[in-house]
């Protein structure tokens, strides 16, 4: 393959000019290396004459360009087969590029028609929302070409709809955003008078082409289908762009004004309020240089303005919550605290019962409004809840396992945004997950259709809509599951976990896991026959760019934000340790365990 650089107008060409014989055994279309962000790729039409294996190649390599369009990739199909094609349907992964395979029972070089086969190990899919699920199977499609009678050159006739490539052209050409909506229990995302909860929703774009006018698109369309039972939109339904609007760039002030058809156009005041913080939470994601959002009528006219300062007191997400106080177990086993993202080492115990070392204790979680704390026995046969507050009392057991051991007892408990408590009993004669309204009262058995094993672990997102869960399986291996949390009304409301989808499918052995991000989790795990690892995971299953945490062995459990300020906190062989960002892992205390930020 040869590629021509326009170094000035910083574009790439890609050629297809590389050769390959029209008959033989297994040839691999080789990944584009990665390019610098600000190179944008296009590809090269098809040269007079090229043969079969050439159109192939080349408009496989056209899919990995930045041809907003993928103009140039139909210049490879005839014309027929470039209308129906629809690019736009699916993009399917690979794990390397597409193996290209000569289908002999209708190949013929001598005749007017030729097929290949392309072929590969899938590794993930974005749908037409552009949404990722994780895959692993074999990829076989079907690629048929002729020759045109007029001009006698060979083009594609049939081909499977969407878009295909290896990863590492995946992992140039699109970028994961989170797109924000609200989370349809925190009093509706469309009359509320207070903040709202606003939740992330991941869908990946291609990165260099207009990606922001790609968001505000996905995110006018509505949440993917997993999200969208749980969420709403303060966008009336039909929203869209102004007709004939085609790309959106923010002016020299960091604003960006965004034209909305008819039916955006009717919102009121609070609602259009309500829809510019759900753009510019969304943008922020994408980029931070956009800091006001203006939306504008069809006839031209202001709809509302808004900064990110004024934003913020319409919904509240994880990302904008800073805890006051990291906790742990100190050595005496009580509920300690230090204050967060300081350098301090000497915690104190926190104030209430909790503290006061009446109950030994082995895991403990933190309300978010940090005045609540529950705490598990230290033989994990009891729950325990108090205030964080001097002079309060124990008081009975919230919960009781009746387990054989402590590892068929309770889990360490996590804390949802409204204020419930969430915990697992692994008892194998009656395993469940329970959620306490308030932390308090009868347990209510949370249904988990699909479960299958043992829930080793919960943490609850800071949206509340959405639960992670380590779930131990019947061959012993631990698999990092999300689920969403829906909540039927009633006196006693019935509460699910549905739809469980894998979100660290490479790991077979995860060990402790925290949100870590609006939709990213930190996760401790050991790949089939490797060692254990701590890496970043997103709740979708794809892996989030950039570094992973630096290596630390024998972690037994680990703490994050999700604002990503605070510094990552895991206890591990060397007791309690922390990663400030942009350093190495410093001891806290050596003698500690079972580390928590609020949640």
């Amino acid at each position: 393959m040869r590629a021509l650089a326009c170094t000035g107008a910083g574009v790439m060409l890609l050629s297809a000019c590389a050769s390959m014989p029209d008959s033989g055994d297994l040839r691999d279309v080789e990944s584009t290396p990665r390019q610098d962000a600000e190179v944008r790729v296009f590809a090269l039409p098809p040269r007079e004459d090229a043969p079969p294996s050439e159109i192939v190649q080349g408009f496989l390599e056209a899919l990995t360009s930045d041809d907003p369009q993928y103009t140039t990739a139909r210049q490879y199909l005839t014309g027929t087969a470039a209308r129906r094609w629809t690019p736009e349907e699916s993009t399917t992964v690979l794990s390397d590029g597409p193996d290209i395979r000569v289908d002999r029972t209708t190949a013929r070089e001598d005749g007017d028609a030729y097929a290949f086969t392309l072929t590969g190990t899938a590794v993930a899919r974005l749908d037409q929302q552009q949404a990722y699920t994780p895959l692993h199977g074999h990829y076989s499609q079907p690629v048929h070409l002729i020759r045109d009678a007029k001009t006698g050159q060979w083009r594609i006739d049939r081909l499977p709809q969407g878009v295909v490539m290896g990863r590492s052209d995946f992992q140039r050409n699109y970028v994961s955003v989170d797109k924000y909506y609200f989370a349809s229990g925190s009093q509706d995302g469309t009359t509320a008078t207070g903040p709202v909860t606003a939740v992330a929703d991941p869908v990946y774009v291609r990165r260099r082409v207009d990606a922001m006018t790609q968001m505000v698109r996905s995110l006018l369309a509505g949440p993917t289908r997993w999200l969208s039972p749980v969420v709403v939109s303060s966008f009336p339904q039909g929203s869209a762009l102004r007709a004939g609007v085609t790309t959106l760039t923010p002016d020299d002030q960091n604003r960006l004004t965004v034209p909305l058809n008819d039916r955006a156009s009717r919102a009121g005041q609070r609602q259009c309020r309500q829809m510019a913080t759900q753009l510019l939470f969304t943008l922020q994601n994408l980029t931070p240089t956009v800091d006001t959002v203006t939306l504008e009528r069809t006839d031209g006219t202001t709809l509302c303005t808004l900064g990110e300062d004024r934003a913020e007191t319409v919904a509240t997400r994880g990302s904008l919550r800073k805890p006051e106080y990291l906790y742990f177990l100190d050595d005496e086993q009580r509920l300690v605290r230090l204050a967060a993202g300081t350098t301090g080492t000497v915690p104190d115990p926190v104030p209430g019962p909790l503290g006061e070392g009446l109950q030994r204790l082995t895991s403990a979680a933190v309300s978010w409004d940090e005045r609540t704390a529950a705490g598990v026995s230290a033989d994990k046969s009891a729950l325990f809840v108090a205030r964080l507050a001097p002079g309060g009392t124990l008081g009975e057991p919230v919960v009781r396992s009746q387990g054989a051991s402590e590892n068929d007892r309770l889990t360490p408990p996590s804390w949802d945004e409204h204020g419930d408590l969430w915990v697992a009993d692994r008892d194998p004669r009656r395993p469940r997950l329970l959620m306490l309204e308030h932390g308090a009262g009868r347990p209510n058995e949370v249904r988990v259709p699909g479960l299958d094993g043992r829930i080793d672990a919960v943490r609850v997102a800071a949206d509340g809509v959405r639960i992670a869960l380590v779930v131990e399986h019947a061959d012993t291996t631990r698999s990092l599951l999300i689920g969403r949390i829906e909540r039927a009304a009633g006196s006693t409301p019935a509460v699910s976990v549905l739809d469980l989808r894998p979100a660290a499918p490479e790991l077979e052995d995860v060990t402790a896991m925290s949100w870590a991000g609006d939709s990213r989790l930190v996760v401790v795990g050991r790949e089939q026959g490797g060692v254990q690892t701590m890496r970043y995971v997103q709740v979708d299953g794809s892996t989030p760019q950039g570094p992973s945490p630096a290596a630390l062995t024998g972690v037994q459990s680990v703490a994050a934000t999700a604002d990503g300020r605070l510094p990552l906190v895991a206890y591990s062989e060397d007791g309690i340790v922390r990663l400030p960002s942009g350093a190495q892992w410093q001891k806290v205390v050596k003698d500690g365990s079972a580390p928590v930020y609020p949640g």
